[in-house]
């Protein structure tokens, strides 16, 4: 008696995978063998905790900036790889995120492209970014838009170099299969607008007479979120009070014209803690990226411990337990994908 009868279990496989073996070959599969893996009880997220130090991000940087131009780089930057999405370009599951860096003299030339992307500024000053015809100069700090489809380039007329952190909705844009970019003849785009234009127009309480709201739906029509500006706001909700247990003094870049987020894909905030501030657990769905402003502290996510200071960036992926400590007064940027999932209504927070 052969074994396969003998154990009628063993032979129920066998003929299972007789089966699945057969409706392979006619691109079938079946999908009892794989539900609990697809869908799961809870957010499974593959990516993991990372720090990076900006002292060692800097130093690569620049040696980079002897090794390839802005020309033949197109854009010389270096990806913030998750480790356990190595090869992938992807800070988390959604975003991508990396340092580049413009040297005196430099331009990055005009292209445009679907995905939206944001700058913050971590070091130098007086480059600029140029978006939509505004020219938007940079310092430590500020916060700059590159909305989708919005033509932009970049220039270093300082004497020292810029490095900021780009992050970008690639990873979202190319798993829709949407991904379009076009380049321009001209190396740097006309800039008729000055500095802080948009601002101006769009986020002193008026309108350009005549403007529709339509054309903001998706993005906010300002450029550059200053740091100058912003952050005194931090520093009056901390005074009055007004911190949350988690996320301290927080407050969110907003569409001056919508007061939604500042784009459809990713949001962004800037929070500041007080001396001694230690935060109760949170989690989301939003995988987050932080970027330290000011200070020292470390976040908890989980069992693992993230130390941070001025200028390093680390990520939370999503549905991770963490809470910051702050021994001394700090400030913190974030960013994440959570109006692509409020807009999807799948976002989901726990405390």
């Amino acid at each position: 008696m052969s074994v396969a009868a003998a154990d009628p279990k063993h032979n129920v496989q066998a003929v299972r995978q007789n089966f699945y073996d057969k409706i392979s070959k006619h691109d079938l599969a079946p999908l009892w063998e794989v539900l609990r893996n697809v869908v799961t009880k809870e957010p499974k997220s593959k990516a993991s905790p990372k720090v990076w130090k900006f002292d060692e991000i800097k130093k690569y940087i620049l040696e980079a900036g002897g090794l390839i131009s802005p020309e033949e780089a197109e854009r010389r930057v270096l990806i913030l790889e998750n480790p356990t999405l190595r090869g992938q370009s992807r800070c988390t599951n959604t975003l991508f995120a990396g340092v580049q860096l413009i040297m005196p003299g430099e331009v990055a030339e005009a292209h445009k492209h679907v995905s939206s992307a944001i700058r913050f500024v971590l070091d130098g000053e007086g480059a600029y970014t140029a978006v939509e015809g505004e020219k938007a100069n940079m310092s430590r700090g500020d916060f700059i838009l590159t909305p989708n489809w919005a033509p932009h380039d970049h220039g270093n007329p300082s004497n020292k170099p810029m490095l900021w952190l780009d992050v970008l909705d690639m990873p979202t844009i190319n798993h829709f299969e949407t991904s379009f970019m076009e380049h321009f003849e001209e190396k740097a785009q006309n800039t008729n607008r000055e500095d802080g234009d948009s601002l101006e127009r769009f986020g002193s309480g008026v309108l350009p007479d005549g403007q529709t709201v339509d054309t903001f739906r998706h993005k906010s029509p300002v450029i550059n979120y200053t740091y100058a500006r912003t952050r005194p706001i931090c520093e009056r909700l901390m005074n009055t009070g007004d911190v949350d247990p988690r996320h301290g003094a927080r407050v969110r870049y907003s569409n001056p014209v919508t007061g939604g987020h500042v784009m459809s894909t990713m949001g962004a905030w800037l929070a500041m803690f007080p001396k001694g501030f230690k935060g109760k657990d949170y989690q989301s769905t939003d995988g987050m990226i932080f970027v330290c402003v000011e200070g020292h502290g470390k976040t908890m996510v989980d069992d693992k411990t993230l130390e941070w200071g001025p200028n390093d960036v680390f990520v939370v992926p999503p549905w991770k337990r963490y809470h910051h400590v702050c021994p001394e007064q700090s400030v913190l940027f974030s960013i994440s994908d959570r109006p692509a999932q409020e807009a999807l209504g799948i976002w989901r927070e726990k405390h």
